[in-house]
């Protein structure tokens, strides 16, 4: 029996989830960049943005538009690896930056019947496409197992995005939200 069709606007990609539920993911600022399934890049408030698919998990890397130097690389994913920096996935973290930049993270995690999260994440797949750059992918076996990201930037000199991690066989929809903004604009965090 073939796989129900991706939902529109996701890029279907023939690899199984890596990770299987919310408790599974991990957070990490420190972990090196791993291989994309689907990614995005983008010039978004001067920043270069790219947003990578992982195996049912995500990484954002940030570096300065005028000097390529990178700023972050944010990690949500199954990080079981020894000897890796990766912390249980927080509901909100900030932290202060190299250049005082602030970080604020956000995370929840809803739940819903198979047919209430098939309708929310087309909805949101819809709804990422609306921003300067996204990139959703659908993974096989479920039209709902899909990972999307979105990012944009609410003023000058800030970067904004949003993730989302859909696991049909729990019911669950893991959204992520961050914040970037340098020091002299309000949401900067404070140091740890």
């Amino acid at each position: 029996m073939p796989s129900p069709a991706p939902l529109l606007g996701a890029v279907a990609v023939d690899v199984p989830f890596t990770d299987t539920r919310a408790a599974d993911l991990s957070w990490s600022l420190e972990h090196a960049g791993l291989p994309a399934l689907a990614r995005t890049r983008a010039r978004i408030a001067g920043y270069r943005v790219e947003l990578r698919v992982l195996g049912a998990s995500h990484q954002v890397a940030v570096a300065a538009a005028g000097t390529g130097a990178a700023l972050l690389t944010e990690t949500v994913a199954c990080l079981a690896d020894p000897g890796r920096e990766a912390r249980p996935l927080p509901e909100s973290a900030r932290r202060e930056l190299p250049g005082r930049l602030g970080y604020r993270f956000r995370s929840t995690v809803e739940r819903h019947g198979a047919d209430a999260l098939t309708e929310r994440v087309a909805a949101l797949i819809a709804a990422a496409e609306a921003h300067p750059a996204s990139v959703a992918a659908s993974f096989p076996g479920d039209p709902a197992a899909v990972t999307a990201l979105a990012a944009g930037s609410p003023g000058p000199g800030r970067l904004h995005w949003t993730t989302w991690h859909s696991y049909p066989q729990s019911g669950e929809l893991v959204r992520t939200e961050t914040h970037l903004s340098p020091p002299d604009l309000p949401g900067r965090t404070e140091r740890p």
